[in-house]
């Protein structure tokens, strides 16, 4: 069956002569087949895949006239064959392989396109776990290897993704490939093959000390952040949004715009809500009856930090609202949906960027490197709330209070550590921030709170994690504030609890810390 002309020249040059497809996906092949058929390329198939060629009116040789051998076990065993694999794997700059084709009457196969069954979306469809098993391919995933390895002679076409290229080239190099287009080739590959082995092996793991990732949809950004740093982007964004207008989001566009969701999802369920974030911290939040007071109440925070801030509401943004955010500079709005005239007035900025969220599950664990290697923890899912709450104090909080300890907690929780965050009536007053300690972030959100001419009195503070000294109540108390929220969980915590109780200040305990770094 090999026919005695066939190129088995060591040039790096090949042209393809013959060529095996075994696709599970039809999708975007006829117009290979077509061209290769039109270059009188040899073609060899499978099941269906050799009707569809048929169905086209091109001529297919059935891989069973290769092997002598049928398909088995239900088509789990097809192209698992010694004249299938000698075909692709064979050294064409070798003697011995050489020799060892004619002897077995193997065919020469000069190009393999083959894609894999759809593993990770049969899994995702909640199926059997026999349907699931059943998409574990063999067959595919061999030939993948086989002419991703050789690729000194054989050409590998592994996905659907890469038809173009192949279609492409097979066009302007009239069915010739070179060194280079098939390492190519084989490096996407071995992508290929790699990421659906992780994907079945993280099907069937249950050792949690073993961490398989594999991410192909990566995006190169302007830079890092800083201008000196490469910076990459590894995830499906648009899953997550819809860009309407603006420019591509930079590394630190991409961080803000992390903690703004990850904030503005502790008010999903409340009324409407608007946030302001500088570099991953709120600057601005608050809750009222309509966003655009939202709005207004939230850049009345910290108008200075607003300025080039994200900006993010957990309702549709109307006009009215639009019209007040087209007076400040900001580089990302975010929200679920927008008027269409909100829409226009947004875009009156030619660089902001204006983002719909839409409802996606984010990941349930957070990954970051660490020296030379990964951390990685549970996403921290509780968010406190009235049932979590333990009154440790002689005097109990208010409603009004209880209201304002849940809404600084939310904002706390996801505010750098050490972080102080003071709240009144549903908005945020002011926040210490990532300072090395506890009194530091009071005296700082004291002093800025004071610098925007807010009063502290009523208000009521948050704290991430407990107060070893009863200092932190004691400086509270003396600014104005009436009730406090923390963790609790010092074996200090009856000095606290006595200062506030001689000072008629509220306490409540959550018994969950909320470090954050």
């Amino acid at each position: 069956m090999q026919s005695e002309n066939h190129n088995y020249t060591m040039s790096t040059t090949k042209t393809i002569q013959s060529a095996l497809i075994s696709v599970f996906s039809k999708d975007g092949l006829e117009p290979i087949v077509r061209k290769l058929h039109e270059q009188n390329v040899t073609l060899y198939s499978t099941g269906g895949t050799e009707d569809f060629i048929k169905n086209l009116g091109i001529p297919v040789v059935p891989v069973e006239d290769i092997t002598s051998f049928p398909e088995i076990l239900g088509g789990r065993v097809k192209t698992l064959h010694p004249k299938i694999f000698g075909g692709i794997l064979n050294r064409q700059d070798n003697e011995s392989d050489v020799q060892q084709m004619k002897e077995f009457d193997i065919p020469q196969i000069d190009l393999v396109i083959v894609d894999l069954y759809p593993f990770e979306k049969t899994v995702a469809s909640g199926a059997s776990e026999q349907d699931i098993i059943e998409k574990i391919d063999i067959g595919g995933i061999s030939l993948i290897r086989a002419g991703a390895k050789n690729f000194k002679d054989t050409v590998i076409v592994a996905s659907v993704n890469e038809y173009s290229l192949l279609l492409d080239l097979i066009t302007e190099q009239n069915g010739a490939t070179t060194l280079e287009n098939r390492r190519l080739f084989a490096t996407k590959a071995f992508h290929v093959s790699s990421h659906y082995d992780g994907a079945i092996f993280n099907y069937f793991n249950t050792d949690e000390t073993i961490y398989k990732e594999s991410i192909d949809n990566g995006q190169i950004l302007r830079y890092g952040e800083n201008p000196h740093q490469k910076g990459f982007f590894f995830g499906d964004f648009d899953a997550m949004f819809k860009k309407v207008h603006g420019k591509e989001l930079s590394y630190n566009n991409l961080l803000d715009v992390d903690a703004a969701v990850n904030l503005i999802n502790e008010f999903k369920t409340d009324g409407p809500t608007f946030a302001i974030l500088k570099h991953n911290n709120a600057c601005g939040l608050a809750s009222r009856k309509t966003i655009s007071e939202a709005y207004l109440a939230a850049l009345a925070c910290d108008p200075t930090s607003a300025f080039g801030g994200v900006l993010i509401s957990n309702v549709k943004i109307d006009l009215a609202t639009a019209q007040e955010i087209n007076k400040l500079f900001c580089e990302v709005v975010i929200a679920p949906s927008y008027d269409d005239e909100a829409i226009t007035v947004l875009q009156e900025k030619k660089n902001r960027i204006i983002l719909v969220q839409n409802e996606v599950e984010l990941p349930s664990r957070q990954v970051r490197t660490c020296l030379n290697g990964l951390l990685i923890q549970d996403r921290n899912n509780i968010t406190d709330t009235k049932e979590h709450l333990k009154t440790v104090t002689i005097t109990e909080p208010t409603a009004q209070e209880v209201e304002d300890l849940i809404f600084a907690s939310k904002i706390c929780k996801n505010t750098k550590s050490n972080t102080i965050v003071f709240a009144k009536n549903g908005t945020l007053i002011s926040s210490g921030t990532g300072q090395t300690s506890r009194v530091d972030a009071l005296m700082q959100a004291i002093d800025k709170a004071k610098a925007f001419g807010f009063d502290l009195t009523g208000a009521s503070m948050a704290s991430d994690a407990f107060f070893p000294f009863p200092d932190c109540v004691e400086l509270a108390k003396k600014a104005g504030i009436t009730a406090v929220i923390q963790p609790g969980g010092s074996i200090k915590d009856e000095l606290s609890i006595n200062y506030c109780n001689e000072n008629n200040l509220a306490m409540v305990f959550t018994g969950t810390r909320h470090f954050k770094h």
